[in-house]
């Protein structure tokens, strides 16, 4: 495995795959890996010769610099972490490579709609720095497949939805979420939490099926399902975001004929902000 900083390296690398006729995998993070990080890189290797992962905290798409600062940041530890992998090179840019005019004079991509609604709600200019940062990237590493967590499943359809608007040759593949034993999703900001908080958590999972086995019984009264779920996680300790029932295809709010649903939530549970879906396919 290489450890690359230098986008000239990488490039260099990357042809000489190519010339070889080798496909490439590439799985985007901002590091502190933990367990569903290494289960993309698997996938990706499913699908490629060889795999690409990028460590890069990016700023753009952060709303609090506070948020930002507090980012944790593990390296040495996602290297080691990584040997064990089917990873072939971890590319480590700093913002100067990324951003070499800084981020005041960086162009922008605006993904329309679908980065509009849910966490784009909630944190204005978020998914506009995600695909901004995801563009630059897959210009970098010029993959032919890249693969992201269905945690994020809001990022996932953006990023499928860039892809397309701008004629990319990759294909964008979704990697079923990594859960903890209590069900919570696993993610780098869980580590912001008390045990008794991470017990705590694993309410959203839990409120996410029951609203799908609801569903899945009949119930087609959404907005007030979404409310009395709500209501009843909101006296376990938790300030919701948002819960909501969705077409699974766009994201936009289910209607009673549909059939094919993603229900999502987003909650803040002391020091963490936390997300979740989970997909609910009717007769």
């Amino acid at each position: 495995m290489q450890l690359v900083s230098s986008l000239e390296q990488l490039r260099q690398q990357v042809k000489q795959w190519r010339q070889h006729g080798l496909m490439i995998g590439f799985v985007p993070t901002m590091g502190n890996l933990h367990a569903g990080h290494l289960s993309l890189v698997e996938k990706a290797k499913q699908y490629a010769d060889k795999v690409i992962v990028s460590i890069f905290v990016n700023p753009l798409q952060f709303n609090e610099q506070s948020d930002l600062d507090a980012y944790p940041r593990t390296q040495e530890k996602d290297a080691a972490q990584l040997v064990e992998t089917a990873c072939d090179i971890v590319f480590m840019p700093d913002a100067k490579t990324v951003y070499p005019e800084g981020m005041a004079k960086q162009s922008k991509i605006i993904v329309s709609e679908i980065g509009d609604r849910l966490c784009g709600a909630h944190r204005p200019g978020h998914f506009d720095g995600v695909a901004t940062v995801v563009t630059k990237l897959f210009n970098m590493v010029m993959p032919d497949i890249a693969v992201f967590g269905e945690k994020d499943y809001q990022q996932l359809l953006l990023i499928k939805k860039l892809v397309d608007d701008l004629n990319m040759p990759i294909k964008i593949i979704g990697s079923q979420t990594h859960r903890e034993q209590n069900g919570l999703a696993m993610s780098s900001r869980n580590q912001y939490l008390s045990e008794a908080e991470k017990t705590t958590a694993g309410e959203i999972y839990h409120t996410l099926v029951d609203i799908k086995h609801s569903l899945e019984n009949g119930r087609n009264d959404f907005t007030t399902l979404c409310e009395q779920a709500k209501q009843n996680i909101e006296q376990k300790g938790f300030d919701i975001d948002y819960i909501e029932i969705c077409r699974e295809i766009d994201l936009m709010p289910a209607q009673s004929s549909d059939k094919v649903l993603r229900i999502l939530m987003a909650a803040q549970l002391g020091p963490a902000r936390l997300i979740d879906n989970v997909t609910c396919h009717l007769a």
